[in-house]
């Protein structure tokens, strides 16, 4: 029973890093830059598949119920329907298989900076969908507005989500914490 605690207090802890590192945001037109992909690509590295995709739902089902912990301080259905709603969607997709890569090729610099880059591009596209059905735009206009912007600072946040990352984690791994999450 004390392991189930721990897991559960160690996925809200990755849903509120999300929640907060979600309000840095610099606004564009269409859709802003913000932490959370950053955050979540942060999660997914320290948490892995399970744990980590586990706080990304319950970030989402706390924004979803109205919680303002989207980008801006946000809540609600609106937000995960309205254009930015496929990135958020996007996120746990993002974790998953981020945490499935890492699981089967380990999770040293070079494949969690792997993971995270696949991971942003993920994101992207489900975002970049999302957001051409939603804003009733063409693929290209989806393209300049929901990925071009994108992409050096995604490489970037994805670097850095899997370097930070792995020095937590392999901290917690030498203080044993992981292990209780298995």
């Amino acid at each position: 029973m004390q392991f189930k605690t721990y897991s559960y207090v160690v996925t809200a802890f990755g849903a509120a890093i999300i929640a907060v590192l979600a309000q840095i945001t610099i606004p564009l037109p269409l859709i802003p830059i913000t932490g959370q992909t950053l955050a979540v690509g942060l999660i997914a590295t320290i948490l892995g598949k399970k744990n980590g995709t586990l706080a990304v739902l319950l970030y989402i089902l706390l924004g979803a119920i109205g919680l303002p912990v989207f980008s801006g301080f946000s809540g609600g259905l609106a937000v995960l329907v309205g254009p930015t709603g496929g990135y958020i969607i996007g996120f746990l997709v993002q974790a998953y298989l981020m945490g499935l890569y890492m699981e089967k090729f380990g999770v040293s610099y070079l494949h969690s900076t792997i993971a995270n880059l696949i991971g942003m591009v993920v994101t992207l596209a489900f975002g970049t969908a999302w957001l051409k059905f939603s804003a009733d735009l063409s693929w290209a206009a989806a393209f300049m507005g929901g990925v071009y912007p994108f992409i050096i600072v995604g490489i970037i946040k994805a670097v850095a989500a899997a370097w930070i990352g792995v020095i937590v984690r392999n901290r917690l791994d030498s203080a044993q914490l992981l292990k209780q999450l298995a």
